[in-house]
């Protein structure tokens, strides 16, 4: 008997032929079949005159949506017609949640197998797992399959209504998404706070004491019998004291002070109190602890998580990534304790198998948390696993591990000290059983707080002991704004909140961000004036669908649809035709939405208008009864960073024109300071009839423009004349630039607007260069010979990332010269003395990669089956795409980096080859027809 399984993905497939007889035949559906068109050239003609065409949802007809199968999909569905044709039993064996149900339910719908069908569910993918699910097979569960398909019409209805009122309204290239929409608000909302934070400042003091020849701080709490004042004690609002608190707030002067007085004092002892504390050890992890932990402690984005995630679950490492529950079977336990007898020893075994219970808001599908995979875990080096894989795995054994582990006991120790008036205190802390910190310790959003493994040891004061004081300082501080939102605390404020699944919010912060509506600077999430300016509208005209509480209802109704608790078809008519339902609520506030009003950003503190135009975000000032002024706000520059001080130095320089830091030395030319849209840069004169090309220089990525200063200009500008160029008769000078210095032959003018240049190599100091050495590396490239079976030229040069020998060639049949790159070995190979037997050498070696600078890919889907070359997934200016040699393609919409697979690729690439033969053909018979008309004529 043959039986067809059917699963998402190849690596999935290939794992789990490992473990199912040979009569088992393992094919993968790519993830989704099918799914609602992604454009309009997708829709189905029979549907084109329909007023709900653009959603591709029959709201006049129960909401039924239209689906489709997408072109790069039409090959995979035909594979599986075929090999279900030979199969006498069809088992859908598709992810153990909502949406792998849903991706079963389009395979039984476009599939139509007249063969007894079974639905299989795993939660790891090992031989006892695999087994065992073949004994407990079900059938599909459309409560399941509801609820995955009201949330795809809830969003394609949620975004494809909101987002053209924002084309209108605001600009082009923008969205808005049920989860996404509110994401973005959360994080406007934070920067608002900060905006509008007053800061408050005060004074302490903190003491360098000795005892016993050990030293350890103090600081002040109290002083004249008052709670010294600290930065909690502040408002937020006011930068003073919240009304009511009864503290000791220090300026300047004050702390000074009292330091002289008491720094020759004597330092008594007063009290001492110990108190032991237990640790517990944290639950394993859910997708959303997941996501956290990896930002925090290996700086992985959510994406980047779940996409490696995803490999290590399909490869059999550990169970299934996508889960709201801490629950662990009683076979993982098992392995657990195993695991910690045998590493640490019995003493680091919880008493008793600890079990923790889910406490997330709208937690749901009755998976596992996420672990090792099987009934005895692999330790990190047993996989073999290598780089970001091998960390993430790591991760998630150390914190399974940990769980079953022995809570630690600590003793937190607390010394007060008394000096006249003032009482300062010594916190320390000791560890007695270190229990599960042994193993895992779990971050902090808090990039400052200390780490709880870390002892901190003070010597052994007892009342009446005097310690002297070796140092005394006055410390000065103030408030600090709430931390903007990091991938990290965005996703744990999501869950809690019990806004979106944990398993989208890697695409919500990718989409997030791709859309320009945040900035990453670090690990810091920064809104930008378009985020601003959209929150804003939906916050005055929609704010329901803004509202946490509102979004959190509607997860909490898809979690009732799909155990069977709460109707869709119901739900749907209310949020999108009722009374006050998406539909009406667009066709009313569309007119009442003030154009003008809606591209306004309000920020406080600030009086000029920021607008978002079509060039981007600018300002516009009235100056006085003249024409308002309008002047662009440079790209880097978000909300969070704009004040007043900013937008006078931008009107200043639109109306006087750029800031002149000085005059160049020996030629007097005023030398400006520019900001563009690649970044601030330096300029020497003014652009004229007679200057077209002033000499500029561009600033170092880190270098603040505040801080340019005139001798920092005048270097950058500087062109050290080395000598003439005894042949070109031209100047050979050492310049400076933003990457470091290099050697240019002639200056830059009309009739030489690029002048040669090369870059100085590393091993050369500045101060070390010469004309000979100059002249050596701007003769490159060194003709080294002729390769001996295609007569090409072997030349051996620097280029922008290193020095590398070059193979030019014309292969037989091409008017093209093709060019064969390899880079010379560091500490080896030198360009100026290579010969022609070592560069061919390198040239025999394997290509290691493609395309001069080594991008670094997102994702690496694998190797194409035919030429062996790697398909890999990057991003670009205008989206993400693959790459397979000199072929790039855009991922289409619906799928992600993370979901998109080899086989999808390969298809895509495929079909993009086909598209250009086609076009090549095409053009080629039309140059014919055209010639044969032309002698035809002439013949006439």
């Amino acid at each position: 008997m043959a039986t067809l399984v059917i699963v998402e993905s190849p690596t999935k497939a290939r794992t789990i032929r490992n473990y199912l007889p040979n009569s088992y035949q393992v094919e993968a559906s790519m993830g989704h079949v099918r799914d609602l068109p992604s454009g309009a050239k997708e829709v189905p003609e029979k549907y084109k005159d329909k007023p709900w065409k653009n959603l591709a949802i029959n709201v006049e007809n129960n909401f039924e949506p239209i689906y489709v199968i997408p072109k790069t999909k039409e090959k995979v569905v035909k594979e599986l017609k075929t090999a279900l044709k030979k199969a006498d039993e069809l088992i859908l064996a598709t992810d153990e949640d909502r949406e792998g149900e849903s991706i079963s339910w389009h395979l039984l719908e476009i599939l139509k197998p007249k063969v007894p069908v079974k639905r299989m569910v795993f939660h790891e993918i090992t031989q006892e797992a695999i087994q065992k699910a073949l004994d407990d097979c079900r059938e599909i569960d459309r409560d399941l399959v509801h609820a995955q398909e009201t949330r795809r019409i809830l969003d394609r209805l949620y975004g494809y209504t909101l987002s053209p009122l924002l084309w209108k309204k605001i600009g082009g290239n923008l969205s808005a998404g049920r989860v996404q929409s509110v994401a973005v608000r959360l994080i406007v909302g934070r920067e608002r706070e900060r905006r509008a934070f007053q800061s408050g400042s005060y004074w302490d003091l903190e003491a360098q004491l000795e005892h016993e020849k050990s030293e350890f701080s103090a600081k002040l709490i109290t002083l004249d019998g008052k709670k010294l004042a600290t930065g909690a004690d502040f408002d937020p609002d006011t930068g003073r004291i919240t009304e009511g608190r009864d503290v000791k707030l220090l300026n300047e002067t004050e702390a000074t002070t009292l330091k002289e007085r008491l720094i020759d004092r004597t330092w008594t002892v007063s009290d001492r109190n110990e108190k032991a504390i237990k640790r517990r050890p944290s639950p394993p992890f859910t997708t959303s602890t997941l996501q956290q932990e990896a930002n925090r402690k290996i700086g992985m984005s959510a994406r980047e998580t779940m996409s490696i995630a995803q490999k290590l679950y399909e490869q059999g490492y550990i169970t299934y990534m996508r889960t709201d529950s801490v629950h662990l079977s009683q076979e993982a336990i098992a392995a657990s304790r195993a695991c910690i007898e045998q590493k640490y020893g019995k003493k680091y075994l919880s008493p008793q198998p600890r079990q923790y219970s889910t406490k997330s808001k709208g937690a749901q599908e009755a998976h596992e948390a996420i672990r090792p995979a099987g009934n005895t875990f692999r330790t990190p080096k047993e996989t073999g696993l290598a780089d970001k894989q091998f960390k993430l795995y790591d991760l998630i054994w150390k914190r399974t591990v940990a769980c079953q582990m022995a809570e630690a006991r600590l003793t937190q120790i607390a010394v007060n000290i008394n000096v006249e008036e003032a009482v300062f205190r010594a916190s320390g802390k000791r560890i007695d059983f270190d229990g599960f910190f042994r193993a895992y310790v779990e971050g902090s959003d808090d990039p400052d707080a200390a780490i709880d493994s870390q002892e901190i040891l003070l010597p052994p004061l007892q009342v009446g002991d005097k310690p002297n004081c070796q140092k005394l300082e006055a410390l000065g501080h103030e408030t600090q704004p709430p931390a903007r939102f990091t991938e990290a605390s965005l996703v744990k404020t999501l869950e809690k909140e019990g806004v979106g699944r944990p398993s989208t919010y890697a695409s919500i912060i990718n989409t997030i961000i791709s859309r320009e509506y945040i900035q990453k600077r670090g690990k810091a999430l920064v809104p930008t004036f378009t985020a601003f300016a959209v929150t804003s509208l939906l916050e005055e005209h929609f704010p329901d669908l803004v509202d946490l509480g509102f979004t959190s209802q509607m997860e909490q109704t898809l979690d009732d649809i799909a155990v069977g608790k709460a109707k869709w078809l119901p739900y749907l008519e209310t949020f999108y035709r009722g009374e006050t339902g998406l539909e009406t609520q667009v066709q009313v506030q569309e007119d009442e939405i003030d154009l003008d009003t809606a591209k306004t950003i309000r920020l406080e503190n600030i009086e000029a208008k920021v607008r978002i135009g079509k060039f981007g975000p600018y300002i516009e000032y009235q100056n006085g009864e003249a024409e308002s002024i309008k002047a662009s706000i440079p790209k880097d520059v978000t909300p969070g960073d704009l004040d007043s001080e900013q937008i006078a130095n931008i009107i200043r320089q639109k109306i006087e024109g750029p800031d002149k830091l000085g005059l160049f030395p020996g030629t007097g030319e005023p030398i400006y300071l520019l900001n563009g849209p690649y970044g601030p840069y330096v300029q020497l004169g003014q652009k004229t009839d007679d200057n077209p090309a002033p000499r500029v220089a561009s600033l170092p990525k880190k270098q603040k423009i505040e801080d340019v200063t005139l001798d920092m200009a005048v270097r950058f500008l500087s062109l050290k004349k080395l000598g003439i160029h005894s042949e070109k008769k031209e100047a050979v000078y050492l310049r400076e630039g933003p990457y470091g210095h290099y050697f240019q032959l002639g200056e830059k003018s009309e009739t030489n607007k690029r002048p040669k240049i090369a870059s100085l190599p590393e091993h050369i100091k500045p101060e070390e260069a010469t004309l000979d050495i100059a002249l050596n590396y701007l003769s490159l490239p060194r003709l080294l010979g002729e390769h001996p079976e295609t007569g090409g030229k072997i030349k051996a040069s620097i280029g922008f990332y290193g020095p590398y020998v070059v193979h030019e060639f014309k292969p037989e049949g091409s008017k093209k010269t093709q060019k064969d790159y390899r880079s010379l070995k560091k500490d080896i190979d030198n360009v100026l003395e290579i010969d022609f037997e070592r560069a061919m050498e390198l040239l025999a070696q394997p290509k290691r990669a493609r395309g001069g600078r080594k991008k670094k890919p997102l994702r690496e889907l694998g190797i194409h089956p035919e030429d062996k070359e790697p398909v890999n997934l990057y991003k670009g200016p205008h989206g993400d795409y693959i790459k397979h040699n000199e072929t790039n393609v855009g991922i289409p919409e619906g799928e992600t980096i993370e979901s998109i697979t080899l086989e999808a690729a390969v298809a895509l690439l495929a079909e993009k080859a086909t598209s250009k033969k086609t076009k090549s053909t095409t053009r080629k018979k039309s140059t014919t027809k055209k010639k044969t008309t032309t002698r035809k004529k002439k013949t006439k």
